[in-house]
């Protein structure tokens, strides 16, 4: 199971830019998207927060409409 730690290399999880999206919202969505990438032991990107976001937001519009 991934744990906080395996993202430190990677500079930890920025702030969210979105409004309205709270960082442990997509900080669980990150460890979905990049469970295979955590498993290995690679540290999470700072592109990789910014996509797990992106995709959050993605699928709740989606999901709103």
């Amino acid at each position: 199971m991934a744990t906080k730690t395996a993202t430190k290399p990677g500079g930890g999880q920025p702030e969210p830019f979105t409004p309205g999206v709270r960082r442990g919202e997509v900080r669980d969505y990150a460890f979905k998207l990049f469970q295979l990438k955590l498993e290995k032991g690679e540290p999470l990107t700072r592109a990789d927060w910014v996509e797990a976001e992106k995709e959050l937001v993605k699928d709740r519009q989606e999901a709103e409409a």
